[in-house]
């Protein structure tokens, strides 16, 4: 009650506070999976590649959601639609832990991805409409935050407990309990909505290039495929590093949890970092360099040279990518031109959801028909391919310098 009281006293205070605990709590289901994958698929008796299944019907509700945020909140209001989503993406974590079939768990990842996209579009659109890119880099990080406390979370769980339900009853029970604080602060929600600076939503939306003219832009494509190849590369270390070093590398639990953590630990400090430079370095360099780093992690994955190494590795991708979604999605305008930026961002955010189902799904097809070992070489090529798409958008942007301009942008992260 304290702390509602300080909240309700600080209203732009307290619920930026709020703002940042919603993004821990959307990044620790994400930091779930990765490490509870093998206990799942051995508890529903489903092959690797079933994770595809599961990916597809979460980002489903995910890309739905989000889609439809806009008109949720300018009828029910931005605290209402939170509220509801933290409360229907509790009730499913839980739910996860009490069905006996995998389609019952496929089913409800379709109603998490509905929670979760609308949580992630909403406190996106509204941080960036009322507090800007500074606050927005911060928000980013707090999603670091959760999905590297997640692995963590479900590795006590599987060797103190021997079951991954601890998991997902633990952070279902805590988005539940966010909910209710959602609930406890809407006046302030809505006071704030009123009385705020729309500065930057107005700027999006100066525009009104007709979507099929963006859709006939080979650069737009270009954009969106950065996108959907960087998430999905990212999605595929956290999701499959518990997995390869557990079944085809001989590491323990325990130590596979904590690589795992290590990878989403040294990916919130890079963009906590990040977000202290970002603005004298720029966006290429930081784009650039951070497949640099991305590129050198994965080659140092395939040799495996020790253990210790498959840390080394996870923790330099972790550091290294942590940059460069928010780094390409500032620069979106600078590469397809503002008439064509607010389109092209929502396209860009589409692409995410994409790529978190289908790269990571057809990394498990592939290491079902080969082996675990061919995760690093499939990420490997993705990267390379992110490098060349990203030089390839370059050469199409005009030679003028790359802005941090804000925008309204999420995160999958």
């Amino acid at each position: 009650m304290t702390i509602l009281t300080k909240a309700r006293q600080h209203p732009k205070l307290g619920l930026i506070l709020l703002a940042f605990i919603a993004f821990v709590a959307l990044g620790l289901p994400d930091g779930l999976l990765g490490v509870g994958w093998p206990s799942i698929r051995a508890g529903f008796s489903v092959p690797l590649d079933a994770i595809g299944m599961f990916l597809i019907a979460a980002t489903t509700g995910y890309m739905t959601s989000s889609f439809l945020s806009g008109f949720m909140v300018s009828r029910v209001g931005v605290g209402r639609v939170l509220a509801a989503s933290c409360f229907l993406t509790g009730l499913t974590l839980i739910g996860y832990t009490l069905v006996s079939q995998w389609w019952m768990m496929v089913l409800l990842g379709v109603f998490a991805g509905l929670g979760a996209g609308a949580i992630d579009a909403g406190l996106n659109t509204y941080v960036a409409s009322h507090f800007g890119e500074g606050l927005m880099q911060w928000l980013h990080a707090s999603w670091g935050v959760g999905i590297t406390l997640g692995p963590i979370i479900m590795t006590f769980g599987l060797t103190a407990l021997n079951t991954w339900h601890f998991g997902y009853r633990i952070v279902g029970g805590f988005q539940i309990a966010l909910a209710i604080a959602f609930v406890a602060t809407l006046s302030m929600w809505d006071q704030n909505n009123t009385s705020s600076d729309h500065k930057t939503e107005k700027r999006l939306t100066d525009y009104k290039t007709p979507v099929g003219e963006t859709l006939r832009q080979p650069q737009v494509w270009l954009s969106v495929m950065l996108f959907f190849l960087y998430v999905g590369a990212e999605a595929s270390l956290g999701t499959w590093t518990y997995t390869l070093l557990t079944e085809s590398r001989g590491v323990s639990l325990t130590l596979a949890g904590f690589f795992a953590g290590s990878y989403w630990f040294t990916f919130t400090i890079g963009r906590i970092t990040a977000g202290l430079f970002a603005s004298r370095v720029g966006v290429n360099k930081l784009v650039l360099g951070g497949l640099a780093g991305a590129l050198l992690g994965v080659g140092l994955l395939i040799w495996n040279p020790s253990i210790i190494s498959n840390v080394l590795a996870v923790a330099l991708i972790g550091l290294s990518i942590a940059p460069i979604f928010p780094a390409m999605m500032s620069g979106t305008r600078t590469r397809v031109g503002n008439n064509l930026a607010a389109n092209t961002i929502g396209m860009q955010i589409a692409a995410t959801g994409f790529g978190t189902a289908i790269i990571p799904g057809t990394m498990g097809v592939l290491a079902r028909q080969t082996s675990l070992e061919t995760i690093p070489i499939y990420l490997l090529i993705v990267y390379v391919a992110l490098l060349g798409c990203y030089l390839l958008a370059m050469r199409w942007t005009p030679k003028t310098q790359f802005t941090t301009a804000p925008v309204s942008s999420g995160d999958v992260i």
